[in-house]
């Protein structure tokens, strides 16, 4: 009989120690027999039996009241016997009980194991060769981005470019400017005291100069602008792969590198200099002011004794790391953002790691400069 033509379910006493059960025990016929279900009992310590041939239909719903039911009664001490039941009806009977056993089986205080040391060490050491593998292929692709625009310059975007020479350049002068200034001050301020007691004062020119523009002024542009404009890139595109945006643009036949990547590359590779040059005069300029305050060298002298102790090479080596660093916090930054998986917690994780290994990969490019440029006696 089909289950919607079925009777509702029903249960009858046909003695003190048999239950009868009929009709469709489904999630629409049991509703008949929902008043009746606390109210059945039978005296404890005796057999009941439990007769199941009339049910017309059993499905998962019945099953579990069914089940219900029968634990009910063997918990007052009763020994049960269900007999009746039609094959397939026991089989979705034992499946019901077997879940419920499942589900109240208490877990194990200590089911899984932390991991030993070793083991940590293990996946951490995947997962960052696992990430270098996946960054150098990103940096290949965004090489392969970079010829086809040459090799086709009308597919360069120039006002994505201007916009990003804008945002990670000029917007940045003054917090490069005002940190350069008061490195730039810090630096003679220290050396004072120390150049003082050799009577040494008009050296405070060399110091300034060689420390300020091969050193601190593109690394401190660097640092700035990695957790200034690094971290915008990579939440802006972090952000726009959990929206699903870079998937529709893939959909629409738009390059995502050409478009959210490469103007973002080429600003920063042409801001960076640019911003380094500005930190370069602002940092001696800072170091000026310290040298007249302390030391007595006047503007006049300094700027003579600048001259002869910095070299055009000293200042060009400085200007030159700035493209290479522009390069690791713009690429690290957008594939950082490309990674973005999940939701705003994973967008905010990805920045972190973005301005983090920014940071950290210019710090090592500068300490292979000084040992090339050292082994190169430049």
């Amino acid at each position: 009989m089909h289950p919607m033509s079925a009777a509702p379910a029903a249960i009858a006493h046909s003695s003190s120690q048999e239950l009868v059960l009929s009709g469709a025990w489904t999630a629409r016929g049991i509703g008949a027999i929902a008043p009746q279900l606390d109210a059945i009992s039978a005296p404890a310590g005796q057999e009941l039996r439990v007769d199941g041939a009339r049910i017309e239909a059993l499905d998962t719903a019945g099953a579990w009241v069914l089940q219900k039911l029968l634990q009910r009664l063997r918990g007052d001490g009763n020994a049960l016997r269900l007999h009746g039941l039609r094959p397939e009806f026991a089989r979705l009977l034992e499946a019901i009980e077997q879940q419920m056993a499942d589900q109240e089986r208490p877990l194990a205080a200590s089911a899984i194991a932390p991991p030993s040391a070793l083991e940590a060490v293990g996946r951490s050491t995947q997962a960052a060769l696992e990430q270098g593998f996946a960054l150098l292929s990103f940096v290949g692709e965004c090489a392969l981005a970079l010829g086809g625009c040459i090799a086709h310059p009308a597919r360069v975007r120039w006002r994505p470019i201007l916009y990003n020479i804008r945002s990670a350049g000029f917007d940045a002068l003054p917090i490069v400017g005002l940190l350069s200034f008061l490195l730039g001050v810090v630096v003679a301020y220290q050396g004072a005291d120390q150049l003082r007691q050799y009577g040494a004062n008009i050296f405070v020119a060399d110091l300034i100069g060689l420390s300020m523009l091969r050193e601190f002024a593109p690394l401190i542009t660097a640092i700035i602008v990695a957790g200034r404009s690094g971290s915008a890139y990579a939440a802006q595109i972090g952000t726009m792969a959990v929206t699903e945006e870079i998937d529709a643009m893939r959909t629409l036949g738009i390059a995502p590198l050409d478009v959210l990547v490469l103007p973002k590359i080429l600003a920063l590779l042409i801001a960076l200099p640019l911003l380094t040059v500005f930190a370069d005069v602002l940092g001696v300029f800072g170091g000026m002011l310290m040298a007249r305050a302390q030391l007595g060298v006047g503007f006049g002298d300094f700027l003579d004794r600048f001259v002869k102790a910095v070299s055009v090479t000293a200042y060009l080596i400085g200007v030159g790391k700035a493209p290479v660093f522009a390069a690791i916090i713009a690429v690290v930054g957008c594939f950082q953002g490309f990674r973005t998986r999940g939701g705003a917690d994973s967008v905010g994780r990805q920045t972190t790691r973005a301005v983090v290994q920014s940071i950290f990969l210019v710090i090592v490019a500068d300490a292979l400069f000084s040992v090339a440029f050292s082994a190169l006696d430049l």
